[in-house]
């Protein structure tokens, strides 16, 4: 049986739910299915509820401050349920000598604090003489370079609370590219940053209020809940079909066709909402990508909870740079964060482990693991007695490594973009791997599809940078 219809969307996670909801709250009588893989919608979207703990599986919020993320909330009803978690109110740790130091929330108190030497913050400075590196520099040859080695741990630090990742490999022009190009424009990070700023202030109509941070952006019942309310509309077997896996996809006069597990499906346009990996294993046959696949890196959570007696740090939670040659990457201080993350009187936190660099440590069993994070976390935490509720929560899906080559995979992307009409690639891997990424870029791509105008790459932007 061949299904027709105005628009095929691959992938029923974040990105390719946000393009339906679009589609559907702004273009009228617009046409559209969701083929998934497996048996539910969310992607790597889960959370866990036991014993009245609540954990993630996957990613533990979003910053607020994104404003397609915020207009979703706002359309399908969640931005009155969300919980936010301040990011000025709420501290971050890092690990460095054995001890928990705390990343101050200004500029100015970060510049005071003691993290580094003041030798190392002069350093710093040296970065506006200092010519850009050619070609595509790691992320700790590139910092190195600029910053000095002191600032290795820290953004060590950031990658591996960003992407699970390992700094010797993954590349400055990949993971941000906006900061590069404000690099090799100005000839400095900082001046670059300057620049900007002054630029900014001349287009705004008045001055900005003052310093001030995002807060991350979660709900009661946990993560899955934002999944849960753009399926809402969506029926099983009419615009979404479940367990429905692609096996080839082609281009039509016209349009294209996805052949499937569940049938042919045929359209003008086809949108793949699918991790990195999954799009170029789907498109080589159209263009022979650059590399066969990016490389990825999986994490586990071990959740502990505890009772009376034992309290958490006032905070996020902290990060572990590899230097520390720790079991666990860091830990989040999941009832700090959000309530009603534990029962009255206890608390819960959820421990990382594995990564680009450790993938060996995923193939531990349960009681292996709990037993090794316990022992790393008890020397890092005040904790007391036995912790009354354990869990293993191992992942959905992996994490796209933007890695030696990336860049060059993106301008691949867009070749095929541009020379293939009605095709539409975003999903996790593409342009970033946020939540708040994954809604900005179904929302341009929904926006594309309603306006026949194709898809069209965008600057990249300069993000901000939070442990």
């Amino acid at each position: 049986m061949t299904h027709h219809t105005d628009t095929i969307i691959i992938g029923a996670g974040l990105s390719g739910l946000t393009v339906a909801h679009k589609l559907r709250t702004t273009c009228y009588g617009h046409r559209y299915v969701i083929l998934e893989k497996s048996e539910s919608t969310g992607g790597v979207i889960r959370s866990h509820h036991e014993n009245g703990f609540t954990a993630e599986i996957g990613p533990h919020g979003f910053l607020d401050n994104c404003k397609e993320s915020r207009e979703i909330l706002e359309e399908c009803g969640l931005a009155g349920e969300s919980v936010k978690a301040p990011l000025i109110n709420f501290v971050r740790y890092v690990l460095l000598d054995g001890e928990l130091r705390m990343i101050p929330q200004t500029p100015l108190k970060i510049l005071l604090a003691p993290l580094v030497p003041w030798s190392a913050k002069l350093r710093v400075l040296a970065e506006l003489w200092q010519e850009p590196l050619a070609g595509e520099p790691t992320v700790a040859k590139w910092v190195n370079h600029r910053f000095g080695k002191a600032l290795l741990p820290f953004a060590d630090a950031v990658f591996t609370g960003t992407y699970a990742g390992d700094i010797d490999r993954l590349t400055i022009d990949s993971v941000m590219p906006a900061i590069r190009h404000l690099e090799q424009e100005h000839g400095s990070v900082i001046r670059g940053m300057l620049a900007k700023a002054r630029s900014s202030r001349k287009n705004r109509k008045k001055e900005p209020a003052g310093f001030s941070m995002p807060a991350m952006t979660s709900f009661p019942e946990g993560m899955a809940r934002l999944p849960q309310k753009l399926s809402q509309y969506l029926t099983e077997d009419a615009d979404l079909f479940l367990n429905c896996e692609v096996q080839s996809l082609s281009r039509l006069d016209g349009g294209w066709r996805v052949v499937t597990s569940r049938g042919r499906f045929e359209a003008d346009n086809l949108v793949l909402a699918v991790p990195t990996n999954t799009a170029i294993s789907l498109l080589r046959e159209l263009v022979p990508p650059p590399l066969p696949a990016v490389a990825e890196a999986d994490i586990l959570t071990v959740v502990f909870g505890y009772g009376p007696g034992s309290s958490l740090p006032p905070g996020f939670g902290y990060l572990i740079p590899e230097q520390e040659q720790r079991f666990t990457l860091g830990t989040l201080f999941s009832s700090n964060m959000f309530p009603g993350r534990a029962p009255a009187g206890h608390i819960l936190f959820e421990t990382l482990v594995g990564g680009r660099r450790h993938p060996e440590r995923l193939t531990l069993s349960d009681e292996e693991l709990i037993r090794r994070a316990l022992d790393d976390v008890r020397d890092i935490l005040p904790l007391h007695g036995e912790p009354v509720y354990t869990k293993v929560l191992r992942p959905w899906g992996s994490i796209p490594q933007l890695e030696q080559h990336y860049p060059e995979l993106l301008s691949w992307r867009n070749h095929l973009r541009e020379h293939f009409p009605g095709l539409y690639i975003c999903g996790f891997g593409w342009e970033g791997i946020g939540l708040n990424d994954m809604m900005k870029h179904g929302v341009r791509t929904a926006e594309a599809i309603a306006t026949g105008a194709g898809a069209k790459s965008q600057e990249a932007a300069v993000k901000g940078v939070y442990f």
